[in-house]
């Protein structure tokens, strides 16, 4: 199928329940920054090691950029969520095309929740460690994170090939 045909699909309960729990999530966050904007360090974490370590300090106006960044990321993937015909499908013919289209989305969209979700924990976290509260991000970060975005993924690749 190379000109794949475009559908109008809706989006599923559970696309829209975790697209509002991230945005509530996102909120918040950005509702306590600037709450706790006052009390930060002039210098807070920039950067951490493998190991959830601070290995650079700077200006508490960088912590702005994660939840931009967070925010561009939710825009880009929910446009790209609205074209599952621009997605890459293995196996897709007539009578799989709409399993395969809400597959591929609901991917990008728990993809998509799990970053911006994952940028509010970096930015409160980030804010935790400047406020002396916590020493780092911790040694388990890195691997859960690994395991949350790479098990997603294998999951709903190993759903589309059923």
């Amino acid at each position: 199928m190379n000109n794949k045909p475009v559908l109008d699909i809706p989006k599923t309960l559970f696309e829209k329940l975790l697209d509002s729990i991230t945005a509530i999530v996102y909120l918040a966050g950005i509702v306590y920054t600037i709450v706790i904007w006052s009390q930060l360090p002039d210098q807070v974490p920039a950067h951490y090691n493998a190991a959830g370590d601070v290995n650079r300090w700077g200006s508490k106006w960088e912590l702005i950029l994660l939840p931009v960044i967070a925010a561009l990321l939710a825009i880009f993937m929910s446009f790209l969520e609205k074209h599952p015909e621009w997605h890459n499908y293995m196996k897709l013919n007539e009578n799989n095309i709409e399993f395969q289209y809400k597959n591929s989305r609901m991917l990008l969209n728990v993809l998509k929740n799990e970053c911006v979700l994952l940028f509010v924990f970096l930015t409160y976290s980030t804010e935790q460690v400047a406020l002396g509260n916590i020493d780092s991000l911790g040694i388990v970060f890195l691997p859960v994170f690994l395991i949350i975005i790479f098990g997603s993924m294998a999951f709903f690749i190993a759903r589309s090939l059923k």
